[in-house]
């Protein structure tokens, strides 16, 4: 990537922006967030291309568990363009939060479209039978994937802050990106988590 392609990020001097990738620094700049106000966990949360599960419990010292409020199969009523697909097409829609198992604190709202022909059986087993976070079914099933983000931003909590224990006012960082297997689209998350964690 050449310097000359690059979009000049709020907050970034001109010797941190080769550190970003493009797709990150696209998304801060139509967000209007400014990474330097952010605290460092909180940029690894909305940049990082691992797995947020495994980040979490690291940083944590806590094990995560997945906590489902909603799951639904369903036939697409419109075509998707970051996910390529056509209106008719069955995708799994779902919400859920990535909570502390001891603590019992919800730490990260996240809802995903995910399309189920582009998965393994396998996968899709583990997805709808089980409570494990999509992360972590990626490494136990080894599958290959790349993310690219698509957008970031910085949102008033509104009806997500009863997950939280929050008011209503309160804001959250989120960022939404897709996740790519064998040249495919498979499915896009949102992950959500108030401003006021990870200071």
């Amino acid at each position: 990537m050449s310097g000359e392609s690059l979009v000049k990020v709020p907050g970034l001097d001109p010797d941190e922006q080769h550190l970003m990738r493009e797709d990150l620094q696209d998304s801060f700049v139509r967000s209007h967030i400014d990474p330097s106000l952010l605290s460092k966990f909180q940029r690894v949360l909305l940049t990082t291309d691992g797995t947020v599960t495994d980040i979490l419990e690291a940083y944590l010292a806590e094990q995560i568990r997945l906590v489902k409020l909603s799951e639904s199969v369903s036939q697409a009523s419109e075509p998707s363009l970051h996910l390529g697909y056509e209106a008719g097409t069955e995708i799994i829609s779902r919400e859920v939060l990535l909570q502390g198992k001891i603590s019992r604190k919800n730490f990260i709202y996240a809802e995903s479209i995910i399309v189920p022909e582009r998965l393994s059986v396998e996968f899709q087993k583990a997805l709808l039978e089980t409570k494990t976070p999509i992360g972590k079914i990626w490494i136990e099933q080894r599958v290959e994937t790349y993310k690219e983000i698509k957008d970031s931003a910085l949102e008033s909590a509104g009806k997500l802050s009863q997950h939280f224990f929050l008011p209503p006012s309160a804001r959250l960082l989120s960022r939404t990106y897709c996740v790519y297997s064998k040249g495919l689209a498979i499915m896009m998350i949102t992950e959500k988590f108030p401003e006021s964690y990870f200071l």
